[in-house]
């Protein structure tokens, strides 16, 4: 071999081992970045040079399963939040202040009242019960709408949220395909998108499309784009207060809805579609068992007429506090669960009410007394408590049996959401795993592993060491060939 050859060969294998050892240190500093990709250096030989390329280690297949379990954990995680925000407010059947417990109570009061009719202090405890009934119900019902407020405004933060990374998206697509024009290297750049692709997903489920140019457009799991050349508009507008029977807005994507049951196309996973879910389907679904519920205490609680020529039925124990009396029935049940109160007639605390009127009726006045008189008249306490375990006609819109007794429904309520509470904490757990057990395998496929990257670093040192010692070595026999011809 030439001394010229010889200098040439090691001038291009030290260029190269320098090259590498640059790519291996860039990999051990990235080594605990969930986002960096390894880097890989292949040297190319060619016209009697050589260079280093970099590449970046990928599998798209793993990527796009990460991002999947990414939406549907995230949107797992929003609805377990909800149900158990409701669950602890509002308890469970073994709770005391839970709707069930509080009507188990009143059962028990009534039947105790019933036993012994001319007790004014068992009657008082049967009204307070009914106040403590009415009461939680009115808190179940201040808890569905304070969740559904705040789905409504985490919706919104998610939003903000989804156009700023679109906008940060746009940059880095941007820095790709230029780089990618131009021979540059993009590896950073490809971080940086797929970091933005990631959280993007945690908030709406996407698909991505790879174009010329290395460009990538972003689509909703229901294929709206959301991004292609460049970031579509993200709107949303928020509900400033919810009550039963509101409906929350929908979110946009130009114009087009995706969640709610207008949408053509509704995105089926992420946080935002969770919110929805929580918001406009769980949290209803509640709330119309709780208005069952208060309709059928106003409805089992009525007086009937007994004389005159009223109306058959008004409302008795219970109301749907509205000023003024006959509260007349039938009774609307939306937002009733918000409104029930006891009758002023037979609360004690207001003045000119009467507690024997829960013994004898007449709240709505004479016509509607069914005792004339008798301290020991049991039959009106006796026909609520049986007016509590008869079965009766519910909506199916509650999900729950369609014909029930007061008590058994109650009960089935709490049941209901207890059970959709232990649904959402499996699901969510087993989203979560599923999103490790990705993660893990994309890390493994793409990731850097110091140890190897420690064992490539010393491999290519020594070869570098070597490279220098014959760059060296030729260095002194043209430095001696020098000195002889001189």
């Amino acid at each position: 071999m030439g001394l010229s050859l010889a200098l040439n060969s090691a001038r291009t294998s030290l260029a190269a081992s320098a090259a590498q050892i640059a790519v291996t240190a860039r990999n051990t500093a990235g080594a605990n970045d969930p986002y960096y990709a390894r880097r890989i250096a292949t040297v190319v030989t060619a016209g009697g040079g050589s260079a280093v390329n970099v590449l970046r280690a990928a599998d798209a297949a793993l990527f796009g399963r990460k991002m999947l379990a990414t939406s549907e954990a995230a949107g797992s995680q929003a609805v377990l939040d909800g149900l158990q925000t409701l669950s602890q407010t509002i308890g469970d059947t073994d709770s005391t202040t839970s709707p069930a417990a509080r009507l188990g109570a009143l059962n028990a009061a009534l039947q105790v009242a019933a036993n012994k009719p001319d007790s004014v202090e068992l009657a008082r405890n049967a009204v307070e019960a009914a106040r403590d009934l009415a009461g939680s119900l009115n808190t179940a019902a201040a808890a569905v709408q304070t969740v559904r407020q705040q789905a409504d405004t985490a919706m919104a933060t998610s939003v903000v949220r989804i156009n700023d990374l679109l906008v940060s998206y746009e940059a880095a697509n941007q820095t790709v395909t230029r780089g990618t024009a131009i021979g540059a290297d993009v590896t950073d750049a490809l971080d940086d998108r797929d970091r933005i692709l990631t959280q993007l997903s945690e908030e709406i489920g996407i698909t991505t499309a790879v174009r010329a140019g290395n460009d990538v457009a972003i689509y909703t799991d229901s294929g709206v784009p959301l991004f292609e050349r460049g970031a579509r508009k993200v709107t949303f507008e928020p509900t400033a207060a919810f009550s039963a029977g509101s409906t929350g807005n929908a979110v946009m994507i130009d114009g087009v809805p995706v969640t709610g049951a207008a949408s053509p196309m509704p995105a089926r996973s992420g946080r935002i579609v969770g919110l929805a879910t929580l918001r406009d389907d769980v949290a209803v679904r509640y709330e119309t068992q709780l208005d069952a519920l208060a309709g059928g205490l106003v409805t089992a609680f009525a007086e009937p007429r007994t004389n005159g020529t009223g109306p058959a039925a008004l409302m008795g124990l219970f109301t749907d506090g509205s000023a003024g009396v006959p509260a007349r029935l039938p009774v609307a049940e939306t937002g009733l669960a918000a409104k029930i109160r006891i009758n002023a007639a037979v609360d004690p605390r207001m003045a000119g009410s009467a507690l024997d009127t829960l013994r004898d009726g007449g709240m709505n006045g004479a016509d509607y007394r069914s005792n004339t008189g008798a301290a020991a008249y049991a039959d009106r306490l006796r026909g609520l408590v049986s007016a509590l375990g008869a079965d009766r006609t519910f909506d199916a819109a509650t999900g729950l049996r369609t014909s029930d007794s007061l008590l058994s429904f109650a009960t089935g309520s709490a049941g209901w959401l207890e059970g959709q509470r232990k649904s959402a904490a499996s699901l969510a757990d087993y989203e979560l795993t599923l999103l490790a057990r990705t993660s893990d395998a994309l890390s493994n496929a793409v990731g850097v592993n110091t140890d190897d990257e420690t064992a490539r670093a010393l491999e290519l040192e020594r070869s570098y060491t070597a490279s220098a010692k014959l760059l060296t070595l030729v260095n002194d026999l043209l430095k001696t060939l020098m000195d002889a011809v001189r």
